[in-house]
Parts: C-alpha cells; sequence; structure tokens
C-alpha cells in the first residue's frame, strides 16, 4: 500500500525545470524525515536529496547540488523537489520517502529500503531534446 501520492514528473529540454510534489495520504509529516530518490534504467537506485525531521538539516548528492532543492510543508502534509537547470543525466524515475525518527539529524541518503519506511509510486522525469 503506497502512502504518498507523487506528480511533477514529464519531459523536459536540458536546461529546464520541474517540481515534483508528494502528498502523504495517512499521516502527517510532523516528526518524519523525507528524501528522494532515483533510479535509472539498468542502475541501482541513489539518494538526491533528504531533509531532517526538524526541517533545518538537508544534503544533497553532490551532482545536484546548487540545481536542486527539497522542502516540506508540514501543514499539507506534501514533499516538494524543486530542479532546476537539467541534465539528460536526471533521468529517472523520482521516489519520495519518509521514516519517523526521534533524532533531529536523521538525514540519510544511502540505503534507500533500511533507512526509509513509506514510499511514493514514483514518477518519471525525462530530460531530452
Amino acid at each position: 500500500q503506497l502512502q504518498f501520492v507523487e506528480s511533477g514528473g514529464g519531459l523536459v529540454q536540458p536546461g529546464g525545470s520541474l517540481r515534483l510534489s508528494c502528498v502523504a495520504t495517512d499521516f502527517t509529516l510532523d516528526g518524519y524525515a523525507i528524501a528522494w530518490f532515483r533510479q535509472a534504467p539498468g542502475k541501482e537506485p541513489e539518494g538526491v536529496s533528504c531533509m531532517d525531521s526538524s526541517g533545518r538539516i538537508t544534503n544533497y548528492r553532490e551532482s545536484v547540488k546548487g540545481r536542486f532543492t527539497i522542502s516540506r510543508d508540514n501543514e499539507k502534509k506534501t514533499l516538494y523537489l524543486q530542479m532546476s537547470s537539467l541534465k539528460p543525466e536526471d533521468t529517472a524515475v523520482y521516489y519520495c520517502a519518509a521514516v519517523w525518527t526521534p533524532y533531529p539529524h536523521f538525514c540519510p541518503l544511502d540505503d534507500p529500503k533500511g533507512s526509509y519506511r513509506y514510499w511514493g509510486q514514483g514518477t518519471q522525469v525525462t530530460v531530452s531534446s
């Protein structure tokens, strides 16, 4: 059973922008660390960005720093990934994820299935001219 509904993916030209959204269906985001992962065809999933439960700590994989921004709106039960200056190598299925944690700085980008409990269904992002 999916706990998030994702939207915002699509086809965009290199240099373009997209904003992914992920709405929680059964719970609020208070106390949850959140993250975005992606998986390209034939490749392992990789962490893109995460934010701890307080919203003060964020991590980004090196290749997206300065181009992607993670954010959250706990009242709307929604997390976002704003992507700019998109490159063909950003093409992948993007997944949102969350896990409740008592640790305020918990924000891992590795071991996706071991670190995060709730997942979206994935949304395709294709960057191509």
